[in-house]
């Protein structure tokens, strides 16, 4: 039945409030729980479905996501037909200008894409959710309820209400009322998934392109919530919403918690990554490793304590680190010290210098700067 269905991920935008972490990529494309990005999630759960088939929309800052994702090797996306289709900003409409609006923008600007789909149905996914969903069973869902709109969503939310979507569910089990970006949470989270026949796509782009209205959220989800069946499913299972640093960094320690990994890392739905052949870490004779996810390529010669570290970080001797994020090639010299700090990609922290953030506002350290 999977083969029924397309994926298309929005990974075009790059939150201002996640900082030094966009500065040289965008939401998608941030590295996540030791040796993921955040775009791997959603590829994953399409390809877990048996989805053979994505379209993944691009705008500014994308060099780094294209970087990872490559040709879609990694993810059994690289084929003669169809497989993983990098869709570049306004690459199929010469008539539009400056950075997309909303969804409808982007669908819109990629509508011929649309047009050529091989399926009859099309799932829409953010990229910047780190989710593992069961989307077979979604689908099926949704053929079952006869939906015209599945909407995925939570009763556990996590995200911050002024960027997030939430929905009220009737009697009937259809959702009657949708609230974007309220000040404060009401109802069940949207996780931003939607699935819909590849027709009634179509036809909801047209529509919202003629009335000039760029967002699913208001254009579709509000304004046709009477005229359309839109269904909601409920997924309580963890799902991430990386919208500012405090927020990564909270989301981040959490992977410490081996419930928390359970539901994100499910052995029958396996996150797949770019392939990186690094050596096993070496752990020095004097150092010290307590409640940490280190991954493949690391050098730890000093402490380590409740903290994530990516690949090839180096931890010197004397060095402590304790509740920190710390990814791929930095190096934490000699006698340093650091407590509640994230830092890019090829980040060096001299000797003996000491950084300390706090747990609620942590220091972000930006790629390739020496501290």
């Amino acid at each position: 039945m999977m083969n029924k269905l397309h994926g298309i991920i929005f990974s075009y935008l790059s939150n201002p409030d996640l900082r030094e972490l966009t500065h040289n990529r965008n939401t998608c494309s941030i590295p996540y729980g030791g040796r993921y990005r955040v775009i791997d999630f959603m590829l994953s759960s399409m390809v877990n479905a048996g989805i053979c088939d994505v379209g993944m929309i691009v705008h500014a800052n994308y060099q780094s996501l294209l970087d990872h994702v490559g040709s879609g090797k990694d993810w059994d996306l690289s084929r003669k037909h169809g497989g993983l289709r990098i869709l570049p900003p306004f690459g199929y409409s010469g008539k539009r200008e400056g950075v997309y609006r909303g969804r409808m923008d982007a669908l819109a600007g990629v509508r011929s894409y649309l047009q050529n789909i091989r399926q009859d149905y099309v799932v829409l996914a953010g990229g910047d959710v780190a989710v593992n969903l069961p989307l077979a069973d979604i689908f099926e869902t949704h053929i079952r309820n006869d939906a015209d709109i599945t909407a995925v969503c939570t009763t556990r939310p996590m995200g911050d209400p002024k960027e997030s979507d939430y929905f009220s569910i009737g009697s009937s089990g259809r959702i009657t009322d949708v609230s974007v970006h309220p000040s404060i949470a009401q109802g069940c989270e949207s996780l931003e998934v939607y699935i819909l026949s590849k027709a009634l796509l179509l036809s909801l782009v047209d529509h919202c392109a003629a009335h000039n209205i760029p967002s699913f959220s208001m254009g579709v989800l509000q304004a046709m919530s009477g005229q359309l069946k839109i269904c909601p499913y409920v997924y309580d299972g963890y799902a991430a919403r990386l919208q500012s640093v405090a927020g990564y960094f909270a989301r981040s320690m959490e992977l410490l918690d081996p419930d928390i990994r359970s539901q994100l890392f499910v052995p029958d739905r396996p996150i797949r990554t770019k392939d990186r052949s690094d050596p096993s870490t070496y752990y020095g004779p004097d150092s010290r490793s307590v409640n940490s996810l280190v991954a493949d390529g690391c050098i730890i010669e000093g402490e380590v304590e409740n903290s994530i570290l990516f690949r090839g970080v180096r931890v010197e001797k004397g060095a402590r680190v304790s509740g920190c994020v710390l990814m791929q090639g930095t190096t934490i010299q000699a006698g340093a010290v650091l407590k509640y700090a994230i830092t890019d990609k090829n980040v060096r922290v001299n000797p003996g210098r000491m950084l300390m953030g706090h747990s609620t506002y942590p220091l972000a350290i930006a790629k390739n700067e020496i501290v």
